[in-house]
């Protein structure tokens, strides 16, 4: 599909657009291509600030639930982005190594290693999540806000995963 050239964007996506390039660097493909339906956008770009710049959770548990979620995904768009995004905020060679080999050896606490733990069963199997799992991440000291918090991500990202890959979005990271 093709991408929105921001300098050529429909006015209702032309400000968005720009306060996405001010927030990347650049207008990365996966809203170009939201760009396509505006509403879409907006909703899609505020749903990502409100995400991954508001909350209790640290911003690098936070990319790591999206990196985990989409490479269970298979969604190697996203991949790149939170790979990128993990360096971006001076996660270094060897430590996104372990994150990529064994995220429980990665460097969270108890409490981040089980809410990554649960939004990537979640992910994976939400039905079958049974109240013993819901209760161990409550007692590794998660509040309900930061466990909604958490799935938060999963659910925005798992979104993204289907909507990149459904259209084969060129990874631009």
């Amino acid at each position: 599909m093709p991408r929105i050239d921001p300098a050529t964007a429909r006015p209702e996506s032309e400000a968005i657009l720009q306060e996405i390039e001010q927030a990347f660097g650049m207008v990365p493909n996966l809203f170009r291509t939201y760009a396509h339906h505006p509403p879409l956008l907006r909703a899609n770009w505020e749903k990502t600030k409100a995400v991954m710049s508001e909350g209790a959770l640290a911003r690098k548990l936070k990319e790591a639930i999206a990196l985990h979620v989409s490479r269970d995904n298979g969604c190697d768009y996203c991949v790149a982005a939170h790979t990128a995004a993990l360096r971006a905020i001076g996660v270094g060679d060897a430590e996104l190594e372990a994150l990529e080999q064994d995220p429980e050896q990665a460097g969270f606490d108890d409490k981040e290693r089980a809410l990554l733990r649960f939004a990537r069963r979640a992910n994976g199997a939400a039905l079958a999540i049974h109240d013993d799992e819901y209760q161990a991440v409550r007692a590794a000291g998660a509040s309900e806000a930061e466990i909604v918090e958490a799935l938060g991500v999963m659910e925005l990202f798992a979104g993204f995963n289907r909507f990149l890959d459904s259209l084969q979005v060129d990874i631009d990271f």
